[in-house]
């Protein structure tokens, strides 16, 4: 088949959809297929023999320069005018320019591929992709109302809220494009059930198709450093739950001589920042980013233990990938973590998100406790190598575009009467 992947930004290590690109891509190439990925800023790492097609933006949210004001020459298009005045006025508008974008380049090229594979753009540009002859499968990792609703009920202020609410602007178009859409690929359980109550998708035309971890992943060769925690987060992202780590470590270093790692890059004087002055431990909390895969998979084997203290994930590869390098793990009963980590407490110990006393006690426990700790590590890496492989999700991703495109020639064919119903 001739895939197009469409994701308007797709970093690894920013973002689970950027790694889910990377790995899928590179795995159904492997298969036999040809894959084009078609992605604005910032843009991703790719494998050998996946094709990469720039879809540039104004990249008004880019690390050195967030929000920055685009020189006029910059503008090339009405699309230009719109994502930048989105954002002057507090919205977020790359899923709807990205998908504008691909919808000009796409009802040029659509000959040129069997099926296109929507990464969470869901923008509205989306809706005319099949119109153009090709049909269309979409992704949706977890819908983004859960990130609304934590975002805005932890800020008291009300402007804040009030620009929050205008940021997250563009999930009624996502929930609008979701219910259009053909067929849905979700990674758990919880995902699919959320997308149905928040979009409003029927169930029927969602499949769960777990994530892999790529087998770069490894239980470490060299001891583990005495004391050292680790988590891997958006350090400013309530929904990721650092705070309740941050407030749980704090306890704990009173008590005993311990380090704990963040996989981020933190806003400068942004709440992480100030929580960790507040409660004076920073010189026992590092920050790592900009890590290549082999300081990162060095890094997750270093921690005694690991900590995913969430408030919702939708699958949580984080968690699969530090179970992957058999290091004993501390979660949140939080969205789809225990599906991740399985019910029987094996590979993780679970509290209840946002219990700061919970997570200390947790912690505590499995600092003392060596014998457990390799147990729990050792369940991980077994419970990965059975059920998360890149390959295995490759191979049910292809029987799904198969499927798709399958019935949209099937509709084709017999004519505009027969062509699916949309809202």
């Amino acid at each position: 088949m001739r895939i197009a992947m469409l994701s308007y930004r797709s970093k690894p290590h920013c973002g689970g959809q950027g790694i889910y690109l990377r790995h899928l891509s590179r795995e159904l190439v492997a298969l036999g297929h040809e894959v084009e990925v078609l992605s604005g800023q910032p843009y991703p790492e790719l494998d050998e023999g996946v094709v990469l097609t720039k879809v540039p933006s104004l990249d008004l949210y880019r690390e050195t320069d967030p929000f920055r004001v685009p020189k006029l020459r910059e503008f090339r298009d009405l699309i230009d005018v719109e994502e930048f005045a989105t954002m002057c006025v507090a919205g977020f508008p790359e899923p709807k320019t990205f998908s504008r974008r691909i919808s000009r380049i796409l009802k040029e090229r659509a000959g040129d591929f069997d099926i296109a594979h929507d990464n969470q753009v869901l923008g509205s540009g989306m809706l005319d992709i099949e119109g153009y002859g090709l049909p269309l499968i979409t992704t949706i990792h977890h819908p983004i109302t859960f990130d609304r609703r934590i975002d805005i009920s932890q800020t008291r202020n009300p402007w804040r809220k009030f620009t929050l609410s205008r940021w997250y602007g563009f999930l009624r178009m996502q929930g609008r494009v979701a219910r259009q859409a053909r067929k849905v690929l979700t990674p758990s359980e919880t995902s699919k059930r959320d997308i149905a109550k928040d979009f409003g998708v029927d169930p029927a035309r969602m499949q769960v198709i777990l994530l892999g971890v790529d087998q770069k992943f490894v239980p470490p060769t060299a001891p583990r450093v005495p004391g050292r925690i680790m988590a891997m987060a958006s350090a400013d992202a309530p929904l990721k739950g650092i705070s309740t780590l941050l407030e749980a470590f704090a306890k704990l270093r009173t008590e005993r001589d311990i380090e704990l790692v963040l996989v981020t890059k933190p806003q400068p004087g942004g709440r992480t920042e100030k929580l960790i002055e507040k409660l004076s431990i920073g010189a026992h909390v590092r920050f790592a980013h900009g890590l290549t895969d082999e300081e990162l998979v060095e890094l997750m084997g270093s921690a005694e233990l690991a900590c995913v203290p969430s408030l919702y994930e939708g699958f949580s590869l984080p968690t699969a990938e530090l179970m992957a390098c058999a290091t004993p793990l501390v979660v949140s009963r939080a969205g789809a973590i225990p599906e991740v980590v399985g019910p029987d407490g094996l590979c993780a110990d679970m509290v209840e998100p946002s219990d700061v006393e919970a997570l200390r006690a947790a912690l505590a426990a499995l600092l003392d406790d060596p014998e457990r700790r390799a147990r729990m590590g050792a369940a991980g890496r077994a419970r990965v190598e059975e059920l998360f492989s890149w390959r295995a999700v490759a191979q049910q991703v292809a029987e799904a575009y198969q499927d798709v495109i399958d019935e949209f020639n099937a509709e084709r064919a017999t004519g505009p009467d027969a062509a699916k119903e949309t809202d």
